[in-house]
């Protein structure tokens, strides 16, 4: 499979329109593929909440866009934060395993390759910060 303008192009179309201004393409080739592999577009104004991953640590690489990732504590006290474009000196990043954060758009049309290990598990309350 490629993964080309196209591609890139309709998953931005998908995400204008999808009210929680987002949408992801799975990269999984087979069920039995226990990775989570996907892509996923973001327009600005999405809401992500603060969360962690407890059986992984989360690998994103911009493709297109600009992102700003946000650190926290276990305070809700941004810890770090940082701007992330593709293209620049800083086009990815990588979450720990049990780090609470969340990302904000910062531009239209972005879309991320996000890595994480293990099946598919939506996000508990337990992994949700509020």
């Amino acid at each position: 499979m490629k993964i080309d303008v196209n591609l890139l192009n309709e998953l931005t179309s998908q995400a204008k329109v999808n009210p929680r201004l987002r949408q992801s393409f799975d990269l999984r080739t087979t069920p039995q593929d226990q990775s989570q592999r996907i892509l996923n577009a973001l327009e600005p104004n999405t809401v992500i909440p603060i969360h962690r991953h407890n059986k992984s640590t989360e690998t994103v690489v911009l493709l297109r866009g600009k992102v700003r990732e946000l650190i926290y504590d276990d305070s809700a006290n941004v810890i770090d934060s940082y701007v992330v474009e593709a293209n620049s000196s800083v086009c990815g990043y990588s979450i720990p395993m049990g780090q609470w954060h969340t990302t904000q758009c910062l531009e239209s049309g972005t879309i991320m390759l996000e890595c994480k290990d293990g099946p598919y598990e939506p996000l508990s309350a337990e992994n949700i910060l509020k």
